[in-house]
């Protein structure tokens, strides 16, 4: 009888020394298992685009699309006068690396993309707006790239067209804002900031599709409508940045 309560301690020890065994060897390759796969953020940072890749050219002249951003200031009340429409409204300006005047958003047009579309993209990534492009551009115009404004016969040459874009969300970070400041200017002041002809000849047709398009309806505006609002971001450049047409 003794023996046999012996025999049945020991093989219950056995079986104890053998499950201990396993959780040590169980606990042991748990530890050393690389850790699970993370689960994909649901934020996703939004990236302006790089390269030219899929940059549209005619002949000699490389495709750009660009927009003027615009808002109509809140009126006091009563009826609106053309008057009253130019003398609230108001345009949306960016600055560039390495320059003391002011441009309208505008970059290449891509081949996966409209005109217009390009405009809206270039209108996010450079100043942080979204809003509803109008349907007939302002325009086409000829110009040249800032690197080569120097540079003899058509090297550098972009044909651009722009569109107004009313403006109808401006966002507090977008996708080029360490290299583009914005500032809303009235139109008549963005005069006077214009370096080139071509852009006072595109404000000119804005303010032409404003007044004399029938279908044109003016939104409510962002935000960001009373002088005391009006602000330029100026960002810090960085070092060997460059501002392209």
């Amino acid at each position: 009888m003794k023996e046999s309560l012996n025999r049945s301690w020991i093989c219950l020890l056995e079986v104890l020394l053998q499950l201990t065994r396993r959780l040590f060897l169980w606990t042991r390759r748990e530890k050393m298992a690389p850790p699970a796969a993370a689960a994909p953020s649901t934020t996703t940072m939004v990236c302006a685009r790089q390269g030219r890749l899929r940059q549209r050219y005619e002949g000699c002249y490389r495709l750009v699309s660009g927009c003027i951003p615009y808002m109509l200031k809140e009126e006091d009340g009563g009826e609106s006068s053309c008057q009253d429409v130019l003398g609230r409204l108001q345009v949306l300006m960016i600055s560039t690396p390495k320059r003391g005047d002011l441009i309208f958003p505008k970059g290449g047009w891509e081949d996966d993309e409209s005109v217009d579309e390009a405009a809206c993209r270039e209108a996010f990534e450079e100043a942080g707006v979204k809003g509803i492009v109008s349907a007939t551009p302002l325009g086409e115009w000829i110009f040249k790239s800032k690197s080569k404004q120097n540079s003899c016969g058509l090297q550098g040459a972009c044909k651009g067209f722009m569109f107004g874009l009313q403006v109808t969300e401006l966002v507090e970070i977008w996708p080029e804002q360490v290299t583009h400041g914005r500032r809303w200017v009235p139109v008549e002041e963005a005069y006077s900031l214009c370096r080139y002809d071509w852009m006072r000849e595109a404000l000119d047709k804005l303010k032409e599709q404003l007044l004399f398009e029938s279908n044109f309806r003016p939104l409510p505006s962002p935000e960001l409508v009373d002088s005391s609002s009006l602000y330029m971001v100026m960002p810090a450049v960085a070092e060997g940045a460059v501002a392209l047409c």
